[in-house]
């Protein structure tokens, strides 16, 4: 099944101080995409769009595209504000980026088949990447699927994370994605210090925007931008989220999503004091044998 992996690389990294996405932190300066396009590769996606700014091009050339194998097909794709439906309204002096959802529209002329998302700074494992290219073969790439990690396996040691806390019926179908913001783990329980009444345990599915996707979806991300381009254009901070244009798909036809669980280590940063922890737990997995300590030298 041809299946494409889109990177959303174009995040500014303001909490972090930093652009994430290349920042080095496998042994010789791998960024965490590429582990996430290595294991990709393993599980048969051969050609990857990658989502960034204009600005930040020739570094990106410079710092990842270049140690990649020739033969995985690439192709860049820009998400500027100005990249938008004509006619559109907005504010002429927004700075925040229009969001996930706005990133997979600019690229939807680029996607001819079904496709992964993945966030351009978190590392994913390759369970999760093995499933969806499965899935995909298994129903002809036509129906919609995510992977969920268990919420404990997602948290930070420096503090309070919002996550997408998942609810998903007996057979496996998603029903929804929740934002809860503030959760950290307290005395060796999981509670949200925002919304404290969201029951939450260590095995609460968990999206990390690992998504896989059919290509029927991007007529809906097209409608939904636009109407919230009516509704928000002049707003200077709200954003459209990939998970808005999931949860109101499945608002409107229930058994829309497949959920995939995994128990592969999720792993990402947000504050820079997040670094080392990533850094030790990649180190970790070269010695295991997991990843070469040199990605793609086999490949070259």
């Amino acid at each position: 099944m041809h299946c494409t992996l889109v990177v959303l690389a174009a995040g500014l990294g303001s909490r972090y101080g930093g652009l994430k996405q290349m920042e080095g932190f496998g042994p010789h300066g791998e960024t965490l995409l590429e582990y996430n396009l290595y294991d990709a590769w393993l599980a048969g996606i051969r050609r990857v769009v990658f989502i960034i700014r204009r600005s930040m091009e020739q570094d990106f050339r410079d710092r990842v595209l270049t140690r990649l194998p020739a033969a995985l097909q690439v192709e860049l794709c820009f998400q500027e504000m100005d990249a938008l439906p004509p006619q559109a309204i907005y504010a002429q002096d927004r700075v925040k980026p229009w969001g996930t959802g706005h990133a997979i529209w600019v690229a939807k002329d680029r996607l001819d088949g079904p496709f992964v998302v993945v966030n351009g700074d978190d590392f994913y494992g390759r369970d999760g990447f093995v499933q969806l290219t499965r899935f995909f073969a298994e129903t002809g790439g036509e129906t919609h699927a995510m992977v969920a990690y268990p919420l404990g396996k997602t948290l930070s040691a420096e503090g309070g994370v919002s996550r997408g806390i998942c609810e998903v019926d007996p057979d496996g179908w998603l029903l929804s994605i929740r934002e809860v913001g503030g959760i950290e783990r307290v005395d060796g329980k999981l509670r949200s210090a925002v919304e404290t009444s969201v029951k939450l345990d260590e095995r609460t599915p968990t999206s990390m925007n690992l998504f896989g996707f059919s290509r029927s979806i991007l007529a809906r991300i097209d409608r939904d931008f636009r109407k919230f381009l009516e509704q928000h254009g002049a707003e200077m901070k709200s954003e459209f989220f990939l998970p808005s244009v999931v949860n109101e798909l499945i608002s409107d036809q229930p058994c829309a999503m497949r959920v995939l669980c995994s128990d592969s280590d999720w792993m990402g940063v947000t504050h820079p004091s997040d670094r080392d922890p990533v850094v030790a737990g990649i180190a970790q997995k070269v010695r295991q044998g997991l990843y070469p300590e040199q990605l793609w030298v086999e490949l070259r």
